[in-house]
Parts: structure tokens; C-alpha cells; sequence
């Protein structure tokens, strides 16, 4: 397996306060990575330096092949990203969010088009290819935006959060969606409060105040730490954080 990511000791400071120490991991092409972390963890400040977004205070760190110091754009054009905040536009048609991300990731012509059709026939869309974002439901909105972040077939898609307020049902579709872009073999990078999701990745890191805490596949980890459950290792290793804000 390919590593997507790499990291060797990053860390990030703020003044004397250290966001993020010292962290090392890699990840595989078509992997899906858990990256948890309570509030305060260190976890946003890894991944906004991961994206291009936010220059490392030491450490090394590759993205897609590309250097975290000095090649930014280039990253931030091999990645998509969502977050949980809803990043698409509310007042646009549904079909006119997708010919517009599409252009930002630098697809044009005949062949947008073509995406265009087909995302709405993969999301059985086509119906409502003229609906403002703003009426569908939060779904399928959250469907729709994966979908565009990944409209470019990046290297790795980023997802901060990107379930949060979507029904069980929902979500388990969604997860559909990312099994379907991991075979394709897009990395998915994701972080998450619902510690079941944890359990559909292929291994799951834990932050504890800036450091990783723990690294594994979900299965090995609740046999270390005598869990049932994902949920269950969380809060063990949640409960040895001594701050509260990142």
C-alpha cells in the first residue's frame, strides 16, 4: 500500500502552547483513517496543516507526495475537503454547485458536463438537478458535498465532521459513499464524534492533548484495552487529557 500521508514528530506552537507534539503516522492509498480526538485534542490543528492551511513550527510531513513547508498548492489541489459546517452554496441549483466546484478543481468543457450527469445519476439526483441546495434535505446535501469534494478524484478527501446532525440512516449511506471512493482508492481522512463510525475505518488513531495516544485497527484496539466498543476505548484515553481547548 502506497503511503498518501506521511508524518515524522510534526508539531504545531502557538506562543508556549503546543497544539500538536510531536505526532508521527502514515496512510495508505484508499485507506479510510479515523482521527479522533476530543475538543482540545490537537486533531484540527494536525489537519489544517495537513491540508496546506497551516505551516508546521517542526517535524516533516508529506501529502500526496508534496511537502507541508513549501508546496501548499500543491496539496490543496490533490485533496478535497468537507466539513461539517455546510460548505455548499444554499442558493444555488443543484446542478449549478456541481458545474461550480468542478470548475474550482479544474474540471471544464464537455467532460464537467459529463461529471455533472453523473453525480446526479449517482445520487439519484437527476429529479431534483434544478432544486436550491437550500430545500433538499440535510442528507442529502451532506451526499451532494462529499460528492463534489471529490468531483477531481483527489488523492485524499478530508472530512471534518461530516455527519454531524444527519440521522443513522443517513449516515450509514453516506459511509456507502465513502467505501465506493476508498475502492476507487481516494484516501478518506475523517474525523468524528460518533464513535461507531470509528468502527467502519481500516485503523483509528486517538489524540491526547497533541500526541496520538493510541494507533490501530478498531478491532485491535478494543482487544488492548479490554473494550466492546470504540466508544469505550475513547473514553478511556479521553479521560487523561489535562486541556480543554485547542
Amino acid at each position: 500500500m502506497n503511503n498518501v500521508i506521511e508524518t515524522n514528530q510534526l508539531t504545531k506552537r502557538f506562543g508556549s502552547f503546543t497544539a500538536v507534539n510531536s505526532i508521527s503516522f502514515s496512510v495508505g492509498r484508499g485507506e479510510i483513517f479515523g482521527f479522533l480526538g476530543a475538543n482540545g485534542a490537537g486533531k484540527t490543528t494536525a489537519m489544517r496543516m495537513l491540508c496546506g492551511l497551516s505551516v508546521p513550527t517542526s517535524g516533516t510531513a508529506r501529502v500526496a507526495g508534496f511537502n507541508v513547508y513549501n508546496e501548499q498548492e500543491k496539496i490543496k489541489k490533490s485533496i478535497g475537503y468537507m466539513s461539517q459546517k455546510f460548505s455548499l452554496y444554499a442558493d444555488l441549483r443543484v446542478w449549478e454547485n456541481i458545474r461550480l466546484f468542478g470548475g474550482i478543481y479544474g474540471i471544464h468543457g464537455k467532460r464537467l458536463t459529463e461529471k455533472t450527469d453523473e453525480l446526479l445519476d449517482i445520487l439519484d439526483l437527476r429529479g431534483e438537478r434544478n432544486t436550491m441546495v437550500a430545500s433538499l434535505p440535510l442528507g442529502w446535501k451532506q451526499k451532494l458535498a462529499f460528492s463534489v469534494a471529490i468531483i477531481h478524484e483527489p488523492a485524499i478527501v478530508f472530512l471534518d465532521e461530516p455527519t454531524g446532525g444527519v440521522d443513522p440512516a443517513t449516515r450509514r449511506q453516506f459511509w456507502e459513499l465513502i467505501y465506493q471512493a476508498s475502492a476507487r482508492g481516494i484516501t478518506a481522512f475523517v474525523t468524528t464524534h460518533y464513535m461507531d463510525e470509528a468502527e467502519y475505518c481500516n485503523r483509528v488513531s486517538v489524540m491526547v492533548d497533541g500526541k496520538i495516544e493510541a494507533l490501530d485497527a478498531p478491532l485491535a484496539l478494543r482487544q488492548k484495552y479490554g473494550a466492546a466498543n470504540m466508544n469505550e476505548v475513547f473514553h478511556g484515553l479521553a479521560r487523561k487529557a489535562q486541556r480543554s481547548d485547542e
